[in-house]
């Protein structure tokens, strides 16, 4: 889907790309499912295309009627097309055409699910090569098909992941089809989080703030039963939540019950500019993710790397790949997760030591701009679709090509683990 609202990290890297001069289209399976938008939105300026959807069954006859003409291989590819559910064959039809349309030459998608699925099935009856970037559901929830998701790491030109625990996971669990996966983190637009060390606020009670989606891998429940605990403990602290999601109606009756309605705010979902201004004059912020019940968890929020490019002393849990950039003691703390007693005593010891709290936010500053900067991971991610490319043309010239490295190409040293 795009553009999704909770997706921030994608629209910066489209950014960046193009600042890199990209020539980006983009192809949404879905339409956008409500009408808030990130001003940097405006900024884009790939052309958007939807793709097929919910099609009926004259509809899915004209999609492939039209199509034929323009793929003339595609019977070859029709025990593929299939096996695939009915509206990831049509989209993967009609992105095949659009791609020999527009003498498009690679295909990169965004989560290894039903995106990936879609752009090989493209790539493979288009004939061009296909690449994606795999996050954390989508590796790591209990729907993920093993066998799929193999296939798929397998026939990528290569894949990006966004965090050395995922490098590990995937090179472990898969083997020899994992050997094409590198590890570049999601990057950000310093010049959009510019450092100001928020710490303390006079006449200001302190403030706690969490961003994200209200489920149950935020482990936002966990933050609630801190707040009361702190509140025990003397703790004029109040906690400010940003986002909306299915567990809101629970943690508003969980508020209640511990008696924290005077403390709590919900915010709810709210554009960048406006989250940056919450998370940069709270005097801590916490993410106290959880692995689900069903396996989903955070690969590495990218609203933790928001705040330590803010200077919000920041608590977290070291769920998948949150130490990578959480460094404990060193640019913030961490803290086994699902203990609302341990999460209250390190976001007692923010409140209390603000001399400490502001050397974790310095040294996390300097973390981000060393590891997340997003034009120079971009410049990355472009300098492998350029040596893809260059493998593709030269084995259609029939030469003998180069095959672009699995280790490091200009300026990747240290990202392909």
């Amino acid at each position: 889907m795009y553009p999704r609202f909770s997706e921030t990290f994608i629209v910066t890297e489209i950014l960046a790309l193009e600042e890199q001069g990209a020539d980006l289209e983009i192809f949404s399976l879905r339409p956008p499912a409500d009408g808030r938008f990130h001003e940097a939105l405006a900024r884009v300026a790939a052309p958007v295309t939807y793709l097929p959807h919910h099609l009926k069954a004259t509809e899915l006859w004209q999609v492939l009627r039209a199509a034929r003409a323009e793929l003339p291989d595609l019977e070859a590819h029709l025990d593929e097309l299939l096996a695939a559910a009915p509206d990831d064959a049509a989209a993967a039809v009609e992105l095949a055409a659009q791609v020999r349309r527009r003498a498009i030459t690679h295909l990169h998608a965004h989560f290894g699910s039903v995106s990936t699925t879609v752009a090989r099935l493209a790539a493979r009856v288009a004939g061009i090569t296909y690449s994606f970037t795999a996050h954390a559901k989508d590796i790591f929830h209990a729907d993920v098909d093993p066998a799929d998701l193999r296939r798929k790491l397998a026939d990528a030109a290569f894949v990006i992941t966004v965090s050395d625990y995922n490098l590990t996971y995937l090179r472990g669990t898969f083997g020899a089809a994992a050997d094409g996966v590198v590890r570049l983190y999601n990057g950000l637009d310093l010049d959009a989080f510019a450092h100001r060390a928020a710490l303390p606020h006079p006449n200001q009670d302190p403030a706690i703030v969490g961003v994200g989606r209200l489920v149950e891998k935020k482990g936002f429940v966990h933050l609630v039963d801190a707040l009361a605990l702190l509140r025990e403990r003397g703790s004029a602290a109040r906690l400010e939540l940003v986002g909306s999601g299915p567990e809101e109606s629970a943690l508003r009756a969980r508020v209640a019950a511990r008696g924290l309605g005077d403390r709590v705010t919900f915010h709810g979902p709210l554009p960048q500019g406006r989250m940056a201004d919450v998370v940069s004059r709270a005097s801590v912020f916490a993410a106290p993710c959880v692995v689900g019940s069903d396996g989903n968890r955070d690969g590495l929020p990218t609203v933790v790397l928001e705040a330590l490019a803010l200077g919000t002393p920041v608590v977290a849990t070291p769920v998948t790949g949150m130490p990578e950039a959480v460094r404990n003691g060193e640019t913030g703390l961490l803290v086994p997760e699902a203990d609302p007693v341990a999460l209250a005593d390190a976001l007692e010891y923010v409140l209390s030591d603000h001399d400490a709290a502001r050397e974790r936010s310095a040294a996390g500053r300097l973390l981000v701009e060393d590891l997340f900067d997003t034009r120079r991971n971009a410049a990355r991610l472009q300098a492998r679709f350029a040596a893809t490319a260059r493998f593709a043309v030269a084995a259609t010239d029939h030469r003998a090509p180069e095959a672009p490295a699995v280790g490091p190409a200009p300026d990747l040293a240290g990202v392909a683990r």
